[in-house]
């Protein structure tokens, strides 16, 4: 493989990332102009029922074939995945949505830094760690940010550090169809937990059409174009490369939702950033860039 090809491998799976966090950021924030109809397990029911009935149309997961190994991986990467969604928006509710993604992405975050022995990574460890401290509800504004909001952002990291690890391991023979069937397996659990605690505005039909937006901007497409760009990276790229995931949803919050951070705030998030940066510019390349080529190819 030509140095070239090599180059434009690595770059479609980072493309596809970039397309699928705007599109589930702003999802989220369309999501969150719900609430008071809908309510936060409400829109995690109507998110997950309809992305799943979207991705099993498309990619028919039951004519998948898993072999034995997969099987144990696609039920975790499962109910990670609807974990993820049901504590995320639960949180949100409370926390605003820049925020909330940053102490979610504590998650992926340490799963890319761990393991780190060279010095350099520890600078990078450091600064991650100083930004969250300044977004956590710890000694400091403790008002500014609702505890239980912030400890529902922190487990919705922890999903998603078992959704990247699980997600590699399911999903290297089917890529994307396997999302729909990690969909299904999280929506048996998480959909009728959010259709009990849903407000009644939920049995709305009017809001079927809001709600397939949704599904198609939070989870089918984001979730599927993911899924191709988590086979084609090793975890710690993946990882590090979502760490734009705050800033666009700071963003997001604040066109769309009006949600207006503080200046310290601002300065946590972009430390997170500079972080999630600085570990990828310094990634070791033999590792980030020929290997994922070579399982992708495998």
């Amino acid at each position: 493989m030509s140095s070239l090809q090599v180059k434009n491998t690595v770059w479609q799976p980072v493309a596809l990332l970039l397309i699928a966090m705007t599109s589930i950021q702003g999802g989220a924030a369309l999501a969150k102009t719900l609430f008071p109809t809908v309510g936060a397990a409400g829109i995690t029911a109507l998110r997950l029922g309809l992305a799943t009935l979207i991705l099993c149309i498309i990619f028919k997961p039951w004519r998948l074939h898993f072999s034995r190994q997969q099987i144990v991986p696609l039920i975790i990467y499962g109910l990670a995945l609807g974990g993820m969604n049901y504590a995320f928006y639960m949180s949100i509710r409370t926390v605003p949505l820049g925020i909330a993604v940053a102490l979610e992405f504590t998650g992926p975050l340490m799963l890319a830094l761990v393991g780190s022995r060279r010095a350099l990574d520890f600078i990078w460890i450091a600064l991650a760690v100083t930004g969250l401290l300044f977004l956590l509800p710890v000694g400091h504004d403790i008002s500014s940010v609702d505890p239980v909001g912030a400890l529902l952002a922190l487990t919705a990291g922890g999903c998603w550090a078992i959704y990247i690890l699980a997600g590699q391991r399911a999903g290297s023979q089917h890529g994307p169809a396997t999302v729909a069937a990690g969909t299904l397996i999280g929506a048996l659990v998480f959909v009728p937990l959010g259709l009990v605690y849903a407000n009644p505005g939920i049995w709305t039909l009017s809001l079927i059409p809001i709600g397939l937006a949704i599904a198609v901007m939070s989870s089918a497409l984001p979730y599927s174009l993911e899924m191709m760009a988590l086979t084609r990276l090793p975890a710690r790229t993946f990882g590090t490369l979502m760490s734009l995931e705050p800033a666009m949803a700071a963003i997001s919050g604040m066109l769309f939702l009006g949600e207006v951070l503080t200046l310290v705030q601002w300065l946590a998030l972009l430390a997170i950033i500079m972080a999630s940066a600085g570990s990828t510019l310094t990634m070791r390349p033999a590792k980030a860039k020929i290997t994922p080529i070579k399982e992708f190819n495998e």
